[in-house]
């Protein structure tokens, strides 16, 4: 039906079949379209001719006579007429027009999803970037956390430093830290590290720029196995050109010399403990750390707490019984226990030393041999050593607050350290005809050899008995204990 479409036309009641009604536009221009169903809807087109003769319908939308839930007669005539003047004015194909419409706006979105994606993708890695971004100082806690820190495997071995790296810690507070510790590690290069290193060499501290060289190349290599950097930038670099070339102590003290430390001893202003821990360690050959953290033996001994308080004082927890002429380390640097004999000069000493055991506030004998001014816990390791090199110094190079005895300890040989005690109490042994093997056992040395470290689990403990009393008989000799020419050597061991 032709003719303009009314309400009351678009109102009639379904009929069996679909109802038309048209309302033309200028010839070419289309047609508004209404349309009645048998179930009742009522809806709007546009119906134009496309290029192939083709009669497609536009959807309006459906007819409302007051627009609610649909379009008015109004409404849907004005879309019908904006179709219209879309086909004349040169689009000859509205639903080929409309299509691509579509297809462009949802390229943009998909475009426009497609670049939030890729915003967010740079985002995320941007913040990971950052995230990986550690500085220096974020790294090396990282690595005091993961390497540093003493653990222990799960076949017993023992990993990380005695310390927990504080003492790393501490160096890099001093030197590393104020000029790159917020520096991003990745931005860390060579020159900025070996100026570093340089400025400890210039100082006069050749092996502190040695040690601090070897644990930032250490830590470098922990950041480069987490791609924290890309790169060690001091792989390749030798210790020895950048850091010089360290110079292995071979110090020992000659009899003369050891004579002479006798009589120089009681004129040095030393605590008497400390002298006593010199000939100590000379008939023991243990270590300083070793030698500060021995408790004497008892029934009632805590060795788990005392072994916890000496390990914090950076000592080695030890039992002397004399009683039993031992000298127990449960655990040692080289992670194994060893048991030392006490020669008739080292239970001498001992005694002096037993002399000299104090009362604790609790009114009982304090457990420590060398204990500390509190008497709750060990001496400090380092105050040994600091007690003998005053004592071999330069007048002018005194120390505020230190011994006036300067050069009381000083022997022709040149310095000695307390290490060195522990070198010659190996010298003498082999020069009274002890074998390598045994002095190795003495002093607890890891053995190099991978045969003997499986294999040979004989300790040698009948031979380490009489090398330790030779070495005690010596000393007594070379102290005025007896003749010198009355020691008699060991027969040397078959290789």
């Amino acid at each position: 039906m032709a003719g303009v479409i009314t309400d009351r036309q678009m109102q009639a009641k379904p009929q069996a079949a679909d109802q038309w009604l048209t309302q033309p536009f200028k010839r070419g221009a289309g047609v508004f379209v209404g349309r009645i169903t048998p179930s009742g809807e009522r809806l709007l087109y546009f119906r134009y001719t496309d290029p192939t003769g083709k009669r497609p319908f536009m959807p309006i939308g459906p007819y409302s006579p007051k627009g609610q839930g649909g379009m008015t007669l109004a409404e849907g005539y004005r879309r019908a007429a904006e179709l219209s003047a879309l086909l004349q004015s040169g689009v000859p194909d509205l639903r080929e027009h409309f299509d691509r419409i579509a297809e462009n706006e949802r390229r943009t979105v998909e475009a426009a999803r497609r670049a939030d994606e890729e915003a967010a993708r740079q985002t995320a890695e941007a913040s990971a970037a950052a995230a990986r971004r550690v500085t220096v100082r974020g790294l090396f806690q990282a690595w005091q956390r993961a390497e540093l820190a003493p653990q222990v495997q799960a076949d017993g071995t023992r990993t990380g430093r005695k310390d927990g790296g504080e003492w790393v810690r501490l160096a890099f507070e001093r030197r590393v830290f104020p000029r790159l510790g917020d520096v991003p590690a990745e931005d860390v290069k060579r020159a900025d590290l070996l100026a570093i290193v340089d400025d400890a060499k210039a100082g006069g501290t050749l092996r502190t720029a040695q040690v601090l060289l070897t644990d930032l190349r250490q830590m470098l290599r922990f950041a480069v196995e987490r791609e924290v950097v890309p790169h060690n930038p001091l792989e390749g670099i030798k210790r020895t050109k950048v850091a010089g070339r360290s110079v292995e102590r071979d110090r020992a003290l000659t009899d003369a010399e050891l004579q002479a430390l006798a009589r120089a001893l009681p004129f040095a202003r030393m605590a008497p403990r400390s002298a006593a821990a010199i000939w100590l360690i000379l008939a023991t050959g243990v270590r300083v750390g070793e030698c500060m953290g021995a408790v004497w033996a008892s029934p009632t001994l805590d060795r788990k707490a005392l072994a916890e308080v000496a390990d914090e004082a950076g000592a080695k927890f030890g039992i002397i019984d004399l009683a039993a002429r031992t000298w127990h380390l449960p655990t040692t640097k080289n992670e194994r226990d060893h048991t030392i004999h006490l020669s008739d000069f080292a239970l001498a000493r001992l005694a002096e030393l037993a002399g000299l055991r104090e009362l604790d506030d609790d009114g009982k004998l304090v457990p420590w041999v060398f204990p500390a001014t509190d008497r709750a816990r060990p001496v400090c390791i380092k105050s040994f050593g600091k007690q003998l090199a005053d004592r071999q110094r330069e007048p002018e190079r005194r120390m505020s607050g230190r011994s006036k005895a300067t050069h009381a300890l000083s022997l022709t040989g040149g310095r000695w350290t307390a290490h060195d005690l522990r070198r010659t109490a190996a010298t003498i042994m082999a020069r009274l005809g002890v074998s390598t093997d045994v002095i190795d056992e003495c002093l607890n040395h890891k053995l190099q050899s991978k045969v003997a470290r499986v294999y040979i689990k004989d300790r040698r403990e009948a031979d380490q008995l009489r090398a330790f009393d030779a070495l005690g008989r010596r000393l007594a000799a070379l102290t005025g204990g007896e003749s010198a020419d009355n020691v008699v050597q060991l027969p040397q061991a078959a290789a």
